[in-house]
């Protein structure tokens, strides 16, 4: 922050001496070797989307502009500083490294809660945290360059997935989701969906349309992990290639997406899932197990956080872990 503060104090003193149009060009930053950014000074109606768009070329790296500049929103006439890129990929500090919480709901109400449904209060209070307190909702596709050292992504990342594929999803979810600008990923299992309770294939297309994630759980739910005591072992790895395979070829067909990407039902795998999801084409798998991920998981085994019906905002807190602290001692 510091040094930002310097810079732009530095950058002040130039406009003294140049006229604006000299002064919105680009600089070198001896402080970061090879970075190279934009000084622009803030007009009416300039927004983070706005100017991402303007100088990054995607409205979606407003995140950068801003946590550059230590800013949530733009005023007029003030300098900005807008680098190209940012070059810390895996989020490694000398004291630790960036970690990112995976949220996992099931079901939700509008008023009655269980261990798996999330009352419509609840989870409005629970977004309604996440947004005062600076999280930004990344899609899977961000989450795994993350996870593959590709790109950075914003310091509190949080990605927000939902299972099963229930109606209220639609009915209750995305409403809020949407009210607070956050993405989510579906995680469906095809056999359900269509059903009563269920969400149904149009409803799905639409959630598309709108930018959430359509992957697979599987297509009856069945544990991946177990071989059932009537199953032969052949018969195991057939009914296991269905699993996996069936949702993939539909979600294609219906929703016109690539399915790569697999929660797996109650969280269980083994080598021979896992084996299974790679020949197929998938990228990456998603367990139940408690944790937020550094980029160096196993992409076949991301921890997720299951968010239970009774949990107060304090419980939810405690699966927001945005840093994992290292002692090199």
């Amino acid at each position: 922050m510091r040094k930002v503060i310097f810079f732009q104090i530095f950058l002040l003193c130039l406009i003294s001496e140049a006229s604006y149009a000299e002064f919105n060009t680009h600089l070198t930053s001896k402080n970061m070797p090879g970075a190279e950014f934009v000084a622009v000074k803030t007009k009416p109606g300039d927004t983070l989307s706005s100017l991402s768009a303007r100088y990054l070329n995607d409205p979606k790296k407003a995140w950068i502009i801003a946590e550059f500049n230590d800013i949530e929103t733009v005023t007029p006439d003030r300098i900005l500083i807008i680098p190209s890129q940012l070059n810390n990929r895996g989020g490694i500090f000398l004291n630790g490294c960036q970690t990112v919480p995976v949220l996992a709901y099931h079901q939700f109400s509008k008023k009655s809660t269980s261990r798996m449904t999330v009352a419509e209060a609840t989870f409005e209070a629970q977004m309604k945290y996440l947004k005062e307190n600076g999280y930004r909702s990344i899609t899977l596709d961000q989450f795994f360059d993350f996870l593959n050292y590709k790109n950075p992504i914003p310091k509190k990342s949080v990605l927000i997935t939902i299972d099963d594929g229930w109606k209220s999803t639609y009915d209750i979810a995305v409403p809020i989701l949407k009210k607070y600008s956050f993405s989510a990923t579906l995680f469906i299992y095809s056999d359900f969906i269509g059903g009563q309770k269920a969400l149904s294939w149009d409803q799905i297309r639409q959630l598309a349309e709108m930018g959430f994630d359509i992957q697979s759980q599987s297509k009856t739910h069945r544990n991946l992990a177990e071989q059932k005591k009537d199953e032969s072992f052949n018969d195991y790895i057939a009914n296991l290639e269905k699993e996996i395979l069936h949702p993939q070829v539909l979600i294609k067909k219906k929703v016109g997406r690539d399915c790569r990407y697999l929660a797996y039902p109650y969280g269980s795998t083994n080598s021979l899932v896992r084996a299974m999801l790679k020949k197929h084409g998938y990228l990456g798998a998603f367990t139940v197990h408690r944790g937020s991920n550094p980029f160096f998981v196993n992409n076949y085994m991301v921890h997720r956080s299951t968010i239970y019906g009774d949990y107060d905002i304090d419980q939810f807190r405690k699966n927001l872990s945005v840093f994992k602290k290292i002692d090199l001692k």
